[in-house]
């Protein structure tokens, strides 16, 4: 599996290497002692206690989200099809402060992020359907949510694609200038 850091401060995209074949592939998507060997920290790994699973159509938006409080490390990948995915800074004592990223998450590559507490994440189904996999180190507490709409003009994320379905929670989503107040 290699490892490459992004332009975000500790968040990293992880690449497997699949075996390929005439039958088609076979790829480990995760390796513990891998992952806790580049963090440095043995069992870091177990921290992980949640897996979820969202499907997604051509266009959709879920995001901008984010945890309060001790926030969430999570492990994101695409499991078929594939996600425009964005990551933007919200760690006030971080260099990349407001800094967002994009990344593209597929079945191709099977590419996937770890994202360290004090991120917001979202994405945008690019394929007639899109499975993404998200591998969290806390359960979540719905009183911890908070979140930016996905179209706030501050944050000016750029989505590829027209945008087709959002949630009314995500088009409800506060505003960049009020989660900065909140996490200041």
């Amino acid at each position: 599996m290699l490892i490459e850091p992004t332009t975000l401060a500790d968040v990293v995209v992880m690449t497997p290497q699949p075996f390929r074949d005439d039958r088609g592939l076979f790829t480990r998507t995760f390796d513990a002692a891998i992952f806790d060997d580049h963090l440095g920290r043995s069992g870091a790994s177990a921290a992980f206690v949640q897996d979820s699973q969202s499907r997604s159509v051509s266009g959709v938006i879920r995001g901008m989200h984010g945890r309060s409080g001790r926030g969430e490390a999570k492990l994101v990948r695409c499991a078929h099809g594939a996600v425009h995915d964005v990551l933007v800074d919200i760690r006030t004592d971080s260099p990349t402060f407001g800094v967002q990223e994009a990344f593209l998450l597929d079945d191709k590559d099977f590419r996937h992020l770890y994202v360290p507490p004090g991120f917001l994440h979202g994405f945008q189904a690019l394929t007639p359907v899109a499975d993404v996999c998200y591998r969290i180190d806390r359960p979540h507490d719905p009183s911890e949510d908070i979140g930016v709409a996905f179209d706030d003009p501050d944050l000016a994320v750029k989505w590829p694609l027209p945008v087709t379905i959002v949630s009314a929670r995500d088009r409800a989503a506060g505003s960049w200038q009020e989660l900065i107040r909140h996490v200041r």
